[in-house]
Parts: C-alpha cells; structure tokens; sequence
C-alpha cells in the first residue's frame, strides 16, 4: 500500500463510514494488535482507573503500529471499551453470553470509554478520549428475547450486543455523550485536529 497522507489504523466498517460520510480521503489497514491479550490482562481488575486507561492504550498501539510502516502518513487507531459496575467487558462470544450481559445491563447504566490516537513518524502527535453513559430500559427477559431474535448473530459483533444506529435503540431511556462516540470515535475533535494539520479544508 502506497503512503497516504491518512491512514486509518482499523477495519472497523462503523469507524469507516464515520470518515467516509465526514468527507474524508482514507486508506485503511489492520494494525495486527492483540486486542484480546491487552484486555484480558485488565479483565477482572476492580481499579475503574487502569480499565478506564484500556482504550487509549490500544489505540495508541494500533496508530503507532501503522505509523511505523507508514512514518509519512497520519495514522488514526482508535478503540472502545465497556465498563460495568467496575469491570471490563468484551464483546459476547455466544448468544447466551449476550442475552446475560443485556439483562445485567438492564435498568442500569454503563459506561463506553472511547479513545482515539493520532501518530506520525512513530510517535503519538495527538489524543482524545469520551465516556458517554448509556443507561437502559428495565426490559423483561421476553423483550431481551424478541431483541435478540430480530438481530440475530448481529447481537455479537459490538461490545454491548447493540448497535445504536439500529434497533439497539430500543434498549436505551437515556443517552449523556456524543453519538459518535458511542459509535466508536469521537469525530468531531478528531475533524478539528485534522483541520490544524491541514489535512481536510478548514
């Protein structure tokens, strides 16, 4: 892949339409780094400081991953991570872990700790992170039921078994924090730094 100006450290089909809709010219790549190894040495901890450090960590090793076979390039890694009453959580790795975790979510509020990390030439140039809070419905077990036939395998493939562009909506009485945040990264400071670097039209 030839060097370009912005390279987005993800595959992540969410995190690309995001750019692609704001505008923005992009490469993207997989960083190759091991999420799973990085959040299982967090998982179970009980300090909410060092799981809340999860999501900046990895998205500063995928940027500056990519940024070192890229150096000339801006590379944008970003991450997410769910925090509930004090632990992390990964995404479901079965349908009956996700109807779990939805019926613990219920009634209660979490919380989507959201990183994004810019590099160049090797080195972080640039960070942010958001924590929205999402707190959800008191459902019944029956509507966690209808939810989960109606999305299907969908149910695994984010962190919270939603997605709130979707039918996840439906979870939710109350929403604090920016939508793009929640859809796995903070867009619009992400836009205002991109314009300092004049890498998109001011």
């Amino acid at each position: 892949m030839a060097d370009h100006p912005i390279i987005l450290a993800s595959t992540s089909k969410s995190r690309q339409a995001l750019l692609h809709n704001a505008g923005l010219v992009f490469d993207s790549m997989d960083a190759g780094v091991d999420e799973d190894a990085v959040k299982d040495a967090f998982l179970g901890r009980n300090d909410e400081q060092d799981i809340a450090d999860v999501a900046m960590i990895l998205a500063q090793a995928k940027a500056m991953t990519v940024s070192e076979q890229h150096p000339a390039s801006l590379v944008i890694g970003a991450d997410q991570t769910l925090i509930f009453e004090g632990r992390l959580y990964n995404k479901p790795t079965s349908l009956e872990e996700a109807r779990e975790h939805l019926l613990k979510f219920a009634g209660k509020t979490h919380v989507l700790e959201t990183a994004v990390a810019c590099a160049r030439d090797g080195e972080i140039v640039w960070s942010y992170r958001e924590a929205p809070a999402l707190t959800m419905r008191a459902f019944s077990p029956a509507f966690v039921g209808r939810y989960m036939a109606a999305i299907g395998d969908d149910v695994k493939s984010t962190v919270g078994g939603y997605k709130l562009e979707g039918q996840g909506v439906q979870l939710f009485e109350k929403i604090d924090g920016s939508f793009f945040a929640i859809l796995g990264l903070p867009l619009l400071p992400l836009l205002d730094f991109l314009r300092q670097q004049h890498l998109v039209e001011a």
